[in-house]
Order: C-alpha cells, then sequence, then structure tokens
C-alpha cells in the first residue's frame, strides 16, 4: 500500500535520529514493529510504500499518519523555527526530518535505557526485551516481536533484565514497570498535563532527569517545546551560539533554549541535534 504525502517528509532522517530503537535498515526498506504492528516501509519520492501485519493496511495506514504526525503542519513550524539561522541551515539541509510520536511506555524505557548509552546499543537492549518477552508478528516471512507491556517487565524483574545487559538500569525499569502497571504513573494523563508538570511527574521516577524527561515529553507525550539537553546538544549550543565562551551549566543552557527557541523548541532540538550528530559522524 502507499501513502501520499503532500508536506516535507524524510523518512530516513526522521527514523534514523535517535527517536525510535527498533527500526532495521535493508537496501532502501525500514522494518520496525510499531504500536504492535510489523511494518515494513520505504519511500519512493512524495510516496511511502508500506507492508503491514497483523492488522489490515488500511488500519496501518492511519497509524502511520499518526506515528509521523502528518497531522502537524510543518511549513508553520519550518516559519517559526527557522528565525534562528543555525536551525534554518539544518531545516534546509535535512528538510522533511520528522518528529516522532511514539507509544509513551515504549519510549519510557527506552530513554531510561539511553542513560551513559549510544543509539546502537539502546537498539540492542530495546530487541531484547522484546525478543525475550514480547509476542511474536509475522510479515512477509519474518518475524519480529511486540515491545513487552509493564506487566510483562514486571513479571521479568530486576534479575532478568540485568542479564539482558540493561546493567544499572534494570532496577529503574523495573521500578517504572511497576509504577505504570500499578497507576502511579499515568503515561496517558500526562499527554493531558502541562509542560512543567508532566516533566516533574517523570523526574518522580528513579533513573528519569532532565534530558531523559524531555526525550520521553517530546518524543511520546505532546510537548513540542520540550529541549532535551544531551552531550550532542551541548556540544551544538557550545560550539554554535557559545564560540569562545564557557559554556553555562545544563540548567542556563536549558532556560535559554527555551527563551530563544520558543514553542516549537523540540522540532529546533531536533535538526541541531541530527546535523551535529552526523557532522561529527563524518569527521
Amino acid at each position: 500500500m502507499e501513502l501520499t504525502i503532500d508536506q516535507p517528509f524524510d523518512l530516513g532522517s526522521s527514523l534514523e535520529s535517535g527517536q525510535a530503537h527498533r527500526w532495521e535498515k535493508s537496501n532502501d526498506w525500514y522494518s520496525g514493529v510499531v504500536r504492535g504492528e510489523f511494518i515494513q516501509i520505504r519511500q519512493n519520492g512524495k510516496s511511502i510504500e508500506f507492508h503491514s501485519g497483523p492488522s489490515p493496511e488500511a488500519t496501518a495506514a492511519s497509524m502511520l499518519r499518526d506515528y509521523f504526525r502528518l497531522d502537524d503542519n510543518l511549513d508553520e513550524i519550518y516559519l517559526d523555527i527557522n528565525r534562528d539561522d543555525r536551525v534554518a541551515a539544518m531545516v534546509k539541509e535535512y528538510p522533511g526530518l520528522r518528529i516522532l510520536r511514539t507509544e509513551p511506555w515504549e519510549c519510557l524505557v527506552a530513554f531510561i535505557c539511553s542513560a551513559n548509552n549510544n543509539i546502537g546499543r539502546i537498539h540492542q537492549l530495546m530487541e531484547r526485551m522484546s525478543n525475550e518477552f514480547g509476542n511474536p508478528v509475522s510479515l512477509r516471512g519474518e518475524t519480529r516481536y511486540t515491545f513487552p507491556t509493564p506487566a510483562d517487565l514486571a513479571e521479568a524483574g530486576e534479575g532478568e533484565l540485568r542479564r539482558l545487559g540493561l546493567g544499572f538500569r534494570a532496577p529503574y525499569v523495573d521500578e517504572a514497570s511497576k509504577a505504570v502497571l500499578e497507576g502511579r504513573l499515568d503515561l496517558s494523563a500526562l499527554v493531558q498535563m502541562p509542560y512543567v508538570e508532566t516533566k516533574e511527574a517523570l523526574m518522580k521516577m528513579k533513573g528519569i532527569g532532565p534530558k531523559i524527561a524531555d526525550c520521553i515529553a517530546i518524543f511520546s507525550l505532546e510537548k513540542l517545546e520540550a529541549f532535551p539537553i544531551d552531550v550532542w546538544i551541548r556540544r551544538a549550543l557550545a560550539e554554535w551560539y557559545f564560540p569562545g565562551q564557557k559554556t553555562p551549566s545544563d540548567k542556563i543552557l536549558l532556560e535559554w533554549a527555551q527563551n530563544h527557541f520558543g514553542r516549537y523548541g523540540g522540532y529546533s532540538q531536533q535538526y541541531l541535534f541530527h546535523g551535529q550528530r552526523l557532522r561529527k559522524k563524518a569527521d
């Protein structure tokens, strides 16, 4: 099945920009499990071709439109964020890079696993948990596994998570599983809450600091003003906005960034992150 897209869209940049952690690429096809659906997808100009299962492709098409945030008015967002020359240069270089709307529970676990970690390693941990505790889904002769539910991981426990390689992150994922399962952390309610309250609620969980909370907020909880500051963004801000100066603390950087980049700060952050990471990778 094909989806025609009438706005800027770059599948590769969107899937490879550190937002989602279960996509695999073979030639020009990406395959991954999204919200319980096995998706195989590629871009053909202004359309995306995909196969899906177990749901009908028409159902998956609606889900993918939501996942890729095709309801965002990207032209309006570009008009806003291009006020900043550096962001405008990144938009010109990577047109169509989208913020994804990932499933909150999976996003929460992925970014707890991101602590002192790299993107490749996060992919591995997410895949191991899925293979061990998820349910199989098959498509065109290939089988992958859904991401485990909070109940699945709570039942597995800290010991099993350590066995899979989560290390010091294992007790944090174990506690998060129990908190969601018991209703102490209501992720669906956080979607409706203001950004500041959402971030505070997330940071009550062990293993979730300001950066991880902001990642969860922007990529799964509709907080487009969130501006996660990780090592790549710190380098980008130091080099591009504070050259020749002592780089401010993360707290001061965050206050500055939120004032400077505004209501679509998350989009600005993602373009700066992607540009800085690929630039350094090429050096």
